[in-house]
């Protein structure tokens, strides 16, 4: 089973007269309004600039494939002086009560363009030779984002610890056993004490939002096209047979390639099935002549009428979607035993 390229791929695409979204539009969060009858997308926008700073910019659907962008200034824009000044990156989204809960990758200071010659990308600012050496490093950290309209926003703080790469986080669309649940994929948390040797999917749950503070081993690489390292991508959809949510996996030719589990609906740590084959590679000429040649990258998929829409980020410079009946991907993802 494998997700179907739409035809009128790239849905989004660079703006060449908006500065901050001139170079690439990629990775977008996504909700269904079943109220409207209207999807959302929160992407990823990237500046020219050699900093590389990103944005967030906000686009919408009636029917799923064709977007319009709501305005030509970013919904939200790094903060001035705060721990996401420098960028804000790869938003994934729901939507609890009347909010939006929006996870978001930043970084200390800029990333640069990282596709460019070493000789000419932009260089951080040095720190002294005793500071952890993530914040030397740049590591990426995870912010916590609230909003009612996608114009007025609260900046909840972060969600990891500041002092370790950790990155695509994904929030559960509600409480699980009284528990908020995350996934995430700290980088750094490999070897034996951990019990995996690539970075992989851990598991958190805290009685409030701001407060994970211990993770369990969730899913780790085991098959050849996951050589490298594999992590959280979508929020996860509630069904009868338990949490179902995409995850992506870098093999040794760096491509990015997509799977699915399914988690129990209700012990979300515990995987009941695995995909054991990707259901998405990159082939198109758009995912792979990009800034990150090879990869799909979704934050976000939503359930129309029975069709699965997953939207996903191509390459590090335009926005693609995939489509497959729902029913279709779950029964295969049934089929597919726990290795």
């Amino acid at each position: 089973m494998k997700l179907q390229r739409y035809g009128g791929n790239p849905i989004l695409s660079p703006h060449p007269d908006h500065d901050w979204e001139d170079l690439a539009v990629f990775n977008p969060a996504a909700w269904y309004d079943a109220e409207k009858q209207q999807v959302l997308l929160l992407y990823r926008a990237a500046e020219s600039h050699p900093e590389y700073k990103c944005y967030f910019g906000l686009a919408t659907s009636d029917d799923g494939y064709q977007f319009q962008r709501v305005s030509d200034r970013p919904a939200l824009a790094p903060s001035v002086d705060g721990f996401d000044a420098s960028t804000i990156q790869d938003p994934r989204m729901v939507k609890i009560g009347e909010y939006y809960y929006v996870t978001y990758a930043c970084r200390h200071f800029p990333f640069g363009q990282f596709w460019v010659p070493k000789q000419q990308q932009y260089r951080p600012p040095e720190c002294p030779a005793d500071f952890p050496c993530y914040l030397r490093h740049n590591a990426t950290l995870t912010g916590l984002l609230l909003t009612r309209d996608f114009r007025t926003w609260i900046r909840a703080g972060t969600l990891t610890d500041p002092l370790r790469d950790d990155r695509d986080v994904v929030l559960f669309p509600e409480k699980v056993g009284g528990k908020y649940v995350m996934l995430h994929r700290p980088l750094q948390w490999v070897g034996p004490p951990y019990g995996t040797e690539h970075p992989a999917i851990w598991i958190s749950t805290a009685d409030d939002l701001m407060g994970f503070r211990e993770s369990r081993l969730l899913a780790r690489q085991q098959f050849a096209w996951e050589a490298n390292k594999i992590g959280a991508n979508t929020p996860p959809i509630k069904t009868e047979h338990g949490w179902l949510t995409i995850y992506h996996a870098v093999g040794t030719d760096k491509y990015y390639r997509l799977g699915a589990l399914l988690l129990d609906l209700e012990d979300p740590s515990r995987v009941t099935h695995r995909t054991t084959d990707w259901i998405m590679q990159p082939e198109a000429d758009y995912e792979i002549d990009g800034y990150y040649r090879g990869c799909v990258f979704p934050c976000g998929k939503v359930v129309i009428d029975g069709t699965l829409f997953v939207y996903y980020g191509a390459a590090d410079k335009c926005v693609g979607l995939a489509t497959c009946r729902w029913e279709e991907l779950l029964d295969y993802v049934l089929s597919c035993p726990v290795v």
